[in-house]
């Protein structure tokens, strides 16, 4: 706990360029700094390559990162709890976070390496669902190659990592996260079991789009 306290203090430190709390809202930040501290996490060219618990944002669609952002603040409807996410999120404008979202959309995604194990069945979830437990197909919103659906606000999948993958359908699962504005992410994964959600995420993690 206290090594995860440092880490969130370093990089708030590092965000605000040595501002003081009191002087922090109006600091002027250079988009340069902004992406410096989000590759702190999520890496060089946003391929999350520090931490596969911690999402690619590269090629992510621009409308979804910029939803995400926006349910890290503070006062949002849905809101995603991160203590690193919360703390930043707030110092950016919402004219920053455009600017971000479209940064990272237009970068290339590398694709993970899928395991053999449960790969079939990863594969059979993800293209045909289960008709007998209630299950649709992945693709019916991700699309067949995982490219989500922007316009909709469906994101990308493909190349993402599977642990990162897993641990947001498990929390899902059990209403840890709830920020799906269509709320249909939580009532797909309660009709999955671990094996399941691992399965797929690893077939998602090696889909070449």
């Amino acid at each position: 706990m206290l090594y995860y306290n440092k880490f969130i203090f370093f990089i708030i430190f590092f965000f605000l360029s040595g501002a003081s709390p009191s002087e922090a809202k109006i600091v002027k930040k250079t988009f340069n700094k902004i992406i410096a501290a989000c590759e702190v996490c999520h890496g060089n060219k946003g391929n999350a390559t520090i931490n596969d618990n911690w999402p690619k944002l590269a090629g992510q669609n621009t409308n979804y990162l910029i939803k995400q952002m926006q349910d890290f603040q503070p006062n949002a409807k849905h809101k995603r709890n991160n203590p690193i996410m919360n703390s930043l999120i707030i110092a950016l404008s919402d004219e920053e976070k455009i600017k971000v979202a479209n940064y990272y959309a237009n970068l290339f995604t590398t694709i993970d390496t899928a395991k053999s194990d449960l790969l079939s069945l990863g594969q059979r979830i993800y293209r045909g669902g289960d008709l007998d437990k209630g299950l649709p197909a992945c693709l019916a919103c991700h699309g067949p190659a995982g490219l989500g659906n922007p316009s909709a606000g469906f994101p990308r999948l493909s190349g993402q990592h599977a642990r990162y993958i897993a641990t947001q359908l498990k929390a899902f699962r059990v209403a840890k996260r709830d920020n799906d504005k269509f709320q249909m992410m939580p009532v797909i994964s309660r009709k999955m079991n671990d094996t399941e959600i691992t399965a797929v995420s690893n077939y998602i993690s090696g889909l070449y789009a």
